[in-house]
Formats: C-alpha cells, sequence, structure tokens
C-alpha cells in the first residue's frame, strides 16, 4: 500500500510544476483600508489548459478573482469565477487588469513583507506562492522570484 501511495505521489508530482507564478506582488496599505490587490504572471508549461479558479491567504477573510472592464465610459470593478490559464501560455494579472483582490485584510499590507498565497487550479491543483507588498503607489517591487 505504501508503494501504491508513493507511486501515485510520484506521479501528481509532474502536475504541479507544470504551473509557474511569476512576479507576485501586492501594493501595500494605508491603515484603516480592509482590501488589497495583488498581480502576478501564471505560466502554464503544460500542453493542455489549466483555470485558476480560487485563492486564499492567512492575511485576508477572502481572496476574489477581479478585473478591470469599461462600462458606458467607465472603469469598473467585477469577481470572475476565475482565469483561463493557456496550455503552454501565461496569463497576467496587472494594475487595470485582472487582479487578485485580498477582502478584509486583517492588518495594513506593509511595503516590504510577503504575503503568503494558496492558488488552486483545476488541473494542477494547489500552488503555494509568496506576494512581495511594494509600494502603495506605484508598480511592483524590484525584486521578483518564482514560485
Amino acid at each position: 500500500m505504501r508503494a501504491l501511495a508513493a507511486l501515485l505521489l510520484m506521479a501528481a508530482a509532474p502536475a504541479f510544476a507544470q504551473v509557474v507564478i511569476d512576479k507576485p506582488w501586492a501594493r501595500a496599505t494605508a491603515p484603516g483600508v480592509k482590501v488589497a490587490a495583488g498581480y502576478m504572471v501564471v505560466r502554464n508549461k503544460a500542453t493542455v489548459a489549466d483555470r485558476l479558479t480560487s485563492a486564499s491567504s492567512p492575511a485576508a477573510a477572502r481572496v476574489e478573482t477581479h478585473v478591470h472592464i469599461h462600462e458606458a465610459g467607465v472603469m469598473k470593478m467585477r469577481e470572475v469565477p476565475g482565469y483561463d490559464i493557456p496550455a503552454g501560455g501565461a496569463f497576467e494579472l496587472k494594475p487595470g487588469g485582472a487582479h487578485l483582490m485580498f477582502m478584509d485584510i486583517r492588518r495594513p499590507f506593509i511595503e516590504g513583507e510577503k504575503v503568503p498565497v494558496k492558488l488552486t487550479f483545476e488541473k494542477a491543483g494547489e500552488v503555494n506562492a509568496e506576494f512581495d507588498v511594494g509600494r502603495i503607489s506605484g508598480g511592483a517591487p524590484a525584486t521578483h522570484h518564482k514560485h
């Protein structure tokens, strides 16, 4: 039985390696603010498409997948059920586009800290990432690493 379990784990391991999280970051937040946004590039090395279906973090009550849309000349934010990641391709979450929303954050995100996030994919399963916290205004922190 133990050998079978080990074999199943080895067979599943390549699926996890197929999704790579690149440049995960979030903006710092001001005291009292209860939401924060997170960004990253999701790279899918598999030969089949995948889908990011959910995310969670101990830093927030919940994490939602959102997009910005233009509606009647006004930029609006909407929650979506996830993001499709093309086979052999990438999907970028960035300011003004798709992003993660950390809802009801437990404390402010402080520049220089890291925020742990668990991402759940339809095929790759759970992938852990650490989001670098950058400045309140401005882009991504200067240093990034892959997960």
